[in-house]
C-alpha cells in the first residue's frame, strides 16, 4: 500500500511542488494540501504549472484522514509547532523551514529568536542526503537544508573530509524564487545583481555546522547575491588548503566521493544553473587557482528542486524505505 503524505504550506513555491513530486510519485499518495491563506483554491489554480487537481485545504489533523508521512512547508517558526503535532500522532515529517536545522539552541535564537518546541531538536537528522544518508532511512523528523548551504556544502564536502579547508569563502548566488512567492516584483530583479545578507545571512551558521560536522573549523566566509532568474543556485568557493594540493589528488577526492550518487554529478568544466534546472541534480566542479594558491570548488543546483522539494522527497523516500530516487529526476 502506498504511504499517505500531506504537504502542508502547498501555496508556496516550494510546497507547491513537493506537491507535484508526491501527486507523480509512483509509491506516495498525495491525501491532502493545506494553505494558511489560499484555502478554497485548487492547487492547479494557484500553481497551474503543476497540474495537481487537488483543493487547498485549512489544515485540520483531526478532519483529515490518516497521513503517514508530511511535507511541512511552512516558514521558520510557525513549522516547529505543527511538526510536534505531527510527531505526536506518529506522522514522519520532513521540515523545510529552518525550525530544526540548527542543533544548537542559542545558535538559533541568534539568528532566528525564540524556538517553538526545542524539545525536537535533539532527534532531529540534518537532510542533507549525500551527507547523511545512514541517519536519514532510520529517522522520524527530517529537518530540510537550505538551498545555500546543499550547494556549499556538496561543493566542499570531499575538501572538508580530507582535512584541506584552511579557510573558504563561499560566494553564492541564487534565483528571486529562493525568497519565496511573491517577494519581488520583477521590476526589482530584472537587469540587476548585487549581494545582500552582509551583515549575516541565517544560512552562514548552517554552512559552519556542516563543515564542522566533517571535521573542519577554519574561518567561513559567505555572502549570497541574488540572481535575475527565477530558479538556480550557483555556489562559488575559494579555499586556502591547508598543505598543497596537486590536480590529480584534487580530481581523485571528487571523483571518488561522489561516485556513486546518483543526483550529484562531477564535472568537467564549472558548472551551469541552466543544466540543472527543474531536476534534483547538483553539478560541482574543483580545480587548481595556481596563480592564488586556492582551491576554487563550485556546485550548480535548482533552489526549488535539490534546495528544497527535491531534496525533502528525496529525504522522504529514504525515511519510508523506498529508493531514493523515486520521483525523482
Amino acid at each position: 500500500m502506498s504511504a499517505r503524505v500531506l504537504v502542508a504550506g502547498a501555496s508556496g513555491l516550494s510546497g507547491g511542488l513537493a506537491a507535484r513530486l508526491i501527486w507523480e510519485h509512483p509509491e506516495l499518495e498525495l491525501t491532502a494540501v493545506t494553505s494558511r491563506s489560499e484555502a478554497g483554491k485548487r492547487l492547479d489554480e494557484v500553481h497551474p504549472r503543476h497540474h495537481v487537481p487537488l483543493e487547498l485545504a485549512e489544515l485540520d489533523l483531526d478532519g483529515m484522514e490518516e497521513v503517514d508521512a508530511a511535507i511541512v512547508a511552512y516558514p521558520h517558526g510557525a513549522a516547529a509547532p505543527l511538526v510536534a503535532e505531527l510527531r505526536g500522532l506518529g506522522v514522519v515529517a520532513v521540515d523545510l523551514s529552518a525550525d530544526f536545522r540548527l542543533r544548537d539552541l542559542p545558535s538559533y535564537e541568534r539568528w532566528y529568536g525564540p524556538h517553538g518546541e526545542p524539545d525536537l531538536l535533539e532527534g532531529v537528522v540534518y537532510g542533507l542526503t549525500e551527507l547523511h544518508r545512514q541517519e536519514i532511512t532510520s529517522a522520524e523528523l527530517v529537518a530540510n537544508p537550505g538551498c545555500y548551504p546543499t550547494a556549499a556544502l556538496l561543493a566542499l564536502a570531499p575538501l572538508a573530509a580530507a582535512g584541506l579547508v584552511g579557510d573558504v569563502v563561499i560566494s553564492a548566488a541564487s534565483g528571486v524564487s529562493g525568497a519565496g512567492r511573491g517577494a519581488f516584483d520583477f521590476v526589482d530583479v530584472a537587469e540587476g545583481f548585487g549581494a545582500y545578507g552582509t551583515s549575516g545571512h541565517r544560512h552562514y551558521p548552517e554552512i559552519v555546522q556542516g563543515l564542522a560536522a566533517l571535521g573542519e573549523h577554519g574561518a567561513v566566509s559567505f555572502t549570497p547575491h541574488l540572481l535575475p532568474i527565477d530558479q538556480g543556485l550557483l555556489a562559488s568557493c575559494f579555499v586556502t588548503p591547508t598543505r598543497e594540493v596537486d590536480p590529480t589528488e584534487l580530481a581523485t577526492l571528487y571523483e571518488e566521493r561522489y561516485a556513486d550518487e546518483r543526483f550529484v554529478d562531477v564535472t568537467r568544466s564549472p558548472p551551469n544553473v541552466r543544466d540543472v534546472r527543474e531536476t534534483n541534480r547538483c553539478h560541482v566542479h574543483a580545480t587548481l587557482d595556481t596563480e592564488g594558491g586556492r582551491i576554487l570548488a563550485f556546485a550548480a543546483i535548482d533552489n526549488l528542486w535539490k534546495g528544497a522539494a527535491g531534496q525533502a522527497v528525496q529525504n522522504l523516500n529514504l525515511m519510508l524505505g523506498l529508493d531514493e530516487g523515486l520521483g525523482l529526476r
